[in-house]
């Protein structure tokens, strides 16, 4: 089933608030052009450039809204610190997976499972109503643009 971006989130350092942009250049190796992974600012950026899965994150809408009508909350999609904001797509089931966006292609690492960090911004309720719903770690495999509303499609067979 293919998705949708909803939203691109970026910021420059580590901390600051998430800001959304139409447009973005995905750069194989790095991320995306402006965000605080690519320019190495993140808070994780040393302990997930070993792991080297990151590039890029992903979380879904429906889960973001699924929480918030749990825990009575009212988090927008930039409070939960992803890069990429989808409609209409499994996430989990990228795991493994390739998948295009536009003329970028991405590969699904793993989960993005929440952390302490996070929870210290949004509250401990992230830990227990976000696990395995927190989105995705990818890596990008070709560069491309990505832009608000680009379909996201997943290749047919697992790498």
């Amino acid at each position: 089933m293919n998705g949708s971006i909803e939203d691109i989130l970026i910021c420059e350092n580590a901390g600051d608030r998430l800001k959304s942009v139409e447009t973005a250049l995905m750069i194989q190796g790095r991320g995306i052009e402006g965000d605080r992974y690519f320019l190495k600012q993140g808070t994780f950026s040393d302990a997930l450039e070993e792991k080297g899965d990151f590039e890029v994150t992903l979380i879904e809408i429906e889960e973001i809204e699924a929480f918030n009508q749990e825990t009575k909350l009212a988090y927008l999609p930039a409070d939960f610190r992803r890069n990429i904001i989808t409609k209409g797509i499994r996430l989990n089931d990228l795991i493994g997976r390739e998948f295009k966006i536009n003329d970028a292609t991405l590969y699904g690492v793993r989960l993005c499972e929440p952390c302490a960090h996070l929870a210290g911004l949004l509250g401990d309720s992230i830990m227990s109503h976000m696990v395995h719903k927190a989105g995705l770690r990818a890596v990008i495999k070709k560069s491309g643009s990505i832009r608000l509303g680009s379909t996201i499609i997943p290749c047919e067979k697992a790498v």
